[in-house]
């Protein structure tokens, strides 16, 4: 198959990264550090493989897998996540800004407040430079107002 304009910005995530992490998980509370690496492959050309390894705000140690791709049927971004520290499989949905340079992913999770219950979420991926990127992952609150509770710097090893 052949590579479209979104697989090749999925190739600029390819590399080895390494990343720093301010997670403030409840309003109101001090921001937690953290830092990690991350390792990044194609598969076919057309996914993007990422696996994580560092510390997790309130987890500790955690390893992650994330995969993305892009669906030319739907001409959405696809892709799933899963970690160390939950059961939750987290599947993505998203898509790229007009300007092409932020990916929006949407998802369902564990609920901050009750983890019996499902929240929106949302990661914003962002390329600062080809050796710097951010991700900023957010939550859909109960007033309908999107807050950011974590940001990550990730920058090439």
């Amino acid at each position: 198959m052949k590579t479209q304009m979104e697989h090749e910005w999925l190739h600029k995530l390819i590399g080895e990264w390494q990343y720093e992490v301010e997670a403030t998980m409840a309003p109101g509370q001090p921001p937690a550090q953290s830092k990690g690496s991350e390792v990044v492959r194609s598969i076919g050309g057309l996914w993007a493989v990422a696996e994580g390894e560092g510390d997790m705000p309130g987890c500790g140690p955690a390893t992650s897998v994330m995969t993305l791709g892009f669906d030319s049927r739907t001409k959405r971004f696809v892709g799933t996540w899963i970690g160390s520290m939950m059961t939750h499989l987290w599947i993505y949905d998203g898509e790229l800004n007009a300007a092409g340079n932020t990916l929006t992913l949407e998802s369902e999770g564990p609920a901050m407040k009750d983890q019996s219950q499902l929240a929106r979420y949302r990661d914003v991926m962002g390329f600062v430079s080809n050796d710097h990127r951010t991700l900023t992952s957010q939550v859909l609150e109960d007033d309908g107002t999107w807050r950011a509770f974590m940001l990550a710097n990730y920058r090439r090893a």
